[in-house]
């Protein structure tokens, strides 16, 4: 099979995940947020006649105009059909995957759009800087100990790595967070207890306070992180390591730290590769929970007060971005493996 032949194929299979994953996120907020939007077109009539104090006769005719407006513009929007209509859904689909996401209507940039593509964008930077670099940090560290541990199968450092990884990953992260917070914000009053910088986007200082403010959660995600990383690649090197190749390596006197570092660690780089680029594309989505105890001011925190408050363009603009940025990484490294290994079938 050609390359052009293969990425079709692949290209084809990440287009049906976003329909699919977009069709059940529509057909299950479609009600609510045809309701949302006959409500706003109601206030949004109500409001104008009021603020342009245009004169009725009676209470009647008021009435009667009201409604003329509100049927108007409900037939304009579409609202007049139901949310399941064939011809609705595909619409709302296709203006969705074209980035057509509509406006929030509770939530506005800091120069004041209330596009949803618009402020999503905004949200996005601040959710990679902490979550990829975070994320980065603690598959650094977790690669150097995990390797180092796994050279020492048994001893008190495995064992020990081992527990740490187990606890790091049963207790829920926002606790950690909070712990952290009353820890270093309330008790030593090293870092701020909310993670929102106090200046103002165009302040010249505004950097320096984005990091300061980033420092408690970006080392609060390393530490719950670090220790499964770790574990992970213990778990992939102590296998290679008692292969016959590697035995042979060592027989022959091949120093310990060359077979580890230049032998085992390579042939166990596929796996933790795609587990790296995962987990980095995950990041792009930030952490609802975390980032809402933080109040750091990134996706998942936008995702967190859009459900609290039902605002409905909002969900599902994040959730069709979270999801083309996942689809899209596992669609490289399927591409990658494809290509480049020749062990792997591309049916």
């Amino acid at each position: 099979m050609g390359i052009l032949t293969l990425v079709l194929l692949r290209s084809f299979n990440v287009l049906l995940v976003l329909f699919g994953t977009l069709l059940i996120t529509v057909v299950l907020l479609g009600p609510t947020l045809d309701k949302v939007l006959l409500e706003n077109v109601r206030s949004q009539v109500v409001d104008e006649v009021n603020e342009r104090h245009l004169k009725f006769q009676d209470p009647a005719e008021k009435q009667k105009f009201v409604k003329s407006e509100i049927d108007l513009r409900t037939k304009t929007l579409g609202l007049d059909e139901e949310w399941y209509s064939p011809t609705k859904l595909f619409s709302r689909l296709v203006s969705i995957m074209t980035l057509n996401l509509g406006k929030s209507h509770f939530f506005t940039t800091d120069s004041g759009s209330s596009n949803v593509r618009d402020i999503i964008l905004e949200k996005l930077p601040k959710t990679l800087l902490l979550f990829s670099s975070s994320t980065i940090l603690a598959i650094i560290i977790g690669i150097l100990l995990g390797t180092f541990v796994a050279s020492r199968s048994g001893s008190m450092w495995d064992k020990s790595s081992s527990i740490f990884a187990i606890f790091s990953n049963s207790f829920p992260s926002w606790w950690i967070a909070m712990i952290m917070i009353f820890l270093f914000a309330f008790t030593l009053q090293i870092f701020p207890a909310r993670a929102t910088p106090t200046s103002s986007p165009s302040d010249i200082m505004y950097p320096i306070d984005l990091a300061y403010h980033m420092i408690l959660p970006l080392i609060t995600i390393t530490l719950v992180s670090f220790g499964s990383w770790s574990y992970i690649v213990r778990y992939f090197l102590a296998n290679i390591l008692k292969e016959d190749y590697i035995t042979a390596k060592r027989v022959i006197g091949i120093p310990r730290k060359k077979i580890l570092y230049s032998h085992a660690l390579r042939n166990a780089a596929p796996p933790i590769i795609t587990a790296v680029a995962l987990s980095l594309a995950s990041s792009f989505g930030g952490s609802i929970i975390v980032e809402a105890v933080f109040d750091w001011p990134g996706m998942g925190k936008l995702y967190y007060d859009a459900i609290g408050l039902l605002d409905i363009p909002i969900i599902i603009g994040l959730t069709y971005v979270s999801t083309v940025i996942f689809v899209v990484t596992v669609f490289i490294i399927d591409l990658s493996y494809s290509i480049l290994d020749p062990r792997v079938k591309i049916f």
